[in-house]
């Protein structure tokens, strides 16, 4: 890792150096998080809340990357779809996130933790329904 917090990918440097933002395994792990069935919504702050009513997506929110000399740790802050299993859910959401940083980055992860932040009990499709 360099001094900008920049993770080196490869050591073979003939052509360059490959170096990746921590943003970026923000974004794949928080896309991976959402593809999963049963996740309502990853949370955020304030600031990213106020972003997206701007029509802007963040899709890092709800996830927190930490460099560590001992490997890479992924914290993902979700809300869960009432009525799921959460154990079987956040296995999945570990399992996606992990293949998918696999695949786009080739970095494996040390760990991918899954923290449950809420519980949706009905979803917005839901609430429109019962208005009409």
């Amino acid at each position: 890792m360099s001094d900008n917090h920049l993770l080196k990918v490869s050591d073979d440097s003939t052509l360059g150096n490959v170096e990746i933002a921590p943003e970026v395994i923000e974004v794949i792990a928080g896309i991976a998080a959402t593809e999963v069935a049963g996740v309502a919504s990853m949370r955020g702050n304030f600031a990213t809340d106020v972003v997206e009513r701007l029509g802007k997506k963040n899709h890092g929110k709800g996830v927190r990357v930490d460099l560590t000399d001992e490997g890479i740790i992924v914290d993902i802050y979700v809300v869960m779809d009432f009525g799921i299993s959460i154990p079987k859910t956040a296995q999945k959401i570990q399992d996606n996130v992990r293949q998918g940083l696999l695949n786009m980055t080739a970095l494996d992860i040390k760990e991918i933790n899954v923290h449950i932040v809420g519980v949706q009990m009905e979803t917005k499709e839901e609430l429109n329904q019962e208005e009409v």
